[in-house]
């Protein structure tokens, strides 16, 4: 595998904000910017993978994401096995490992077995970790880590390190990049414990119109960012 450019991110995490507004400015029913941000994705996808991005993390949805109207949730789970039936083969052939993160608890049988299906067969994969958020919170991740922690250490002392074995992101490096389109500056329940350091990056584009040009500015930022983790700026150039 080529070594990643040190100027590039190696772990990006994005909020795909903006669907439902994008179908409204055009007259559009939301399902049809929610069909429209799988195409963005998908680009983007083919974008990240071409730059040897080791890693990426999107947020699809959230666990409030149950609030909205019964149909448009029914919607979105129909787009999800939609678009895993369609794109699997595609981010298999392209050595994509497919990981889904969040409580599949409220899932159809249906939809889980698909899921599953996906993750096995894109699991063997050594090109770009591709891992998309659906019924996730940042809450619940810290949740569900100390959990397990409370049924595996009982009679321990729990450290920062043990919790962050048990988060669903464990296996890989925090994200160094945050992405949110759509305008809003919030990160919104999403990875509370991975984005204590990460770059945070807003864009008033909604998500469908996100495209390859945008997301290299994007990356230009981030390039040019001293990134420091508490230190001073001749700390990091004595290292230097």
């Amino acid at each position: 595998m080529t070594t990643p450019d040190p100027n590039l991110p190696e772990h990006i995490a994005i909020i795909m904000d903006g669907n439902g507004r994008w179908a409204k400015q055009r007259g559009l029913p939301r399902v049809a910017g929610h069909r429209a941000g799988i195409k963005t994705l998908r680009n983007l996808v083919e974008h990240i993978v071409a730059l040897n991005i080791p890693a990426m993390t999107v947020f699809a949805f959230s666990t409030e994401n149950w609030q909205r109207p019964r149909q448009e949730v029914k919607t979105l789970m129909d787009l999800f096995m939609s678009a895993l039936n369609s794109e699997v083969n595609d981010l298999n052939k392209n050595n994509v490992c497919l990981k889904l993160i969040g409580d599949r608890h409220f899932f159809s049988d249906k939809l889980r077995e698909a899921v599953n299906e996906a993750e096995s067969l894109t699991a063997a994969n050594t090109g770009l970790n591709l891992n998309v958020a659906i019924n996730y919170s940042g809450r619940w991740d810290i949740l569900q880590a100390c959990q397990s922690l409370i049924d595996k250490f009982s009679n321990e002392q729990v450290t920062e390190a043990m919790l962050a074995e048990h988060l669903s992101l464990s296996s890989m490096k925090e994200p160094d990049l945050f992405i949110r389109t759509g305008g809003e500056r919030r990160i919104s329940n999403y990875l509370l414990w991975q984005l204590a350091y990460t770059e945070l990056y807003f864009v008033d584009t909604l998500w469908p119109d996100f495209n390859p040009e945008e997301m290299d500015d994007a990356l230009n930022w981030f390039a040019n960012r001293e990134r420091r983790y508490g230190k001073i700026s001749e700390q990091l150039a004595d290292k230097a």
